[in-house]
């Protein structure tokens, strides 16, 4: 029996829609009624609202474990109906993210690098008939195109025209700095259910301090410039390596410090956000 390799990419979904209402399941209809044998999937619809270095950082951890050739859809759109781009990023990984150009991809540009960049052509990506609603882009926009591009209806080349990669907006993102015998990033993102800090720290540079396991490391997280917590963890390779109720430095599963409680949240018990305005300097103790 001979196997004909099929055209269609997955279609990956995100938002900060949450699953409430009908808004999510729009966007399913839109794209099925494109290409009802398309397979789609959900990153996830519970990005705290308007909260884009969230997005941002959520296509980042996720899209490199996709197939080359799979299509994300991120919709996470407070400036909806601006004249903010929307655009279609090619990454240097193969894949293709679907989206408005407000920061949403300054991880992934980060992180794994944009290879391309094109702004979507409305005149003919767009769901016929939602011409004159400037509210829903994520289903009349963002989900049609994501749609046609992942069916192979469109060529990348057909989404619009070129942009130069380096224009698109990017938010703040501080990257690393050793300096002293300690290294200072950004608090990333939480490990949501467990309350882990995720930090821009990664594992390599952290190590390049002499660091081994079961060394002290001391913890400083500032936020705006001003301290807001300081602390003494231990370095280790796993949860199991410590005490219920203790405070360890572990490599998460980016490759990339974090900082945790056993069987506890570590935002929580000490009041830590997310986002650019965060920062986190793991040293030596003095």
């Amino acid at each position: 029996m001979s196997h004909v390799k099929s055209n269609k990419n997955p279609l990956v979904t995100q938002s900060d829609f949450g699953l409430e209402d009908g808004a999510v399941a729009s966007m399913y209809g839109v794209a099925l009624s494109t290409d009802p044998d398309l397979q789609i999937h959900n990153l996830t619809h519970n990005i705290p609202p308007y909260n884009i270095w969230e997005g941002s950082f959520r296509l980042a951890q996720s899209i490199a474990y996709w197939p080359q050739g799979s299509v994300f859809v991120s919709v996470v759109d407070p400036g909806v109906g601006s004249d903010r781009r929307s655009v279609v990023a090619k990454t240097a990984t193969g894949h293709y993210i679907v989206t408005p150009d407000n920061g949403t991809l300054t991880h992934v540009d980060s992180i794994h690098g944009i290879a391309e960049v094109r702004e979507i052509d409305e005149t003919l990506n767009r769901l016929k008939g939602s011409e004159a609603s400037y509210t829903f882009h994520g289903r009349d926009v963002y989900a049609f195109t994501g749609a046609r591009l992942a069916s192979g209806i469109i060529s990348y080349a057909e989404v619009g025209p070129e942009c130069d990669p380096a224009s698109i907006v990017r938010l703040p993102y501080r990257t690393t700095v050793i300096d002293d015998g300690a290294i200072t990033g950004i608090v990333d993102a939480l490990d949501v259910r467990y309350g882990s800090l995720w930090t821009s720290i990664p594992r390599e540079e952290f190590l390049s301090l002499g660091f081994e396991f079961g060394d002290r490391v001391r913890v400083h997280v500032s936020h705006q410039d001003g301290t807001v917590h300081a602390n003494h963890v231990t370095y280790v390779p796993s949860f199991a390596s410590v005490e219920v109720g203790e405070s360890l430095a572990y490599v998460n599963s980016l490759d990339r410090m974090a900082i945790a409680i056993n069987r506890g949240s570590y935002a929580r018990a000490f009041d830590i956000s997310t986002g650019p305005n965060w920062h986190i300097t793991l040293g030596h103790p003095a």
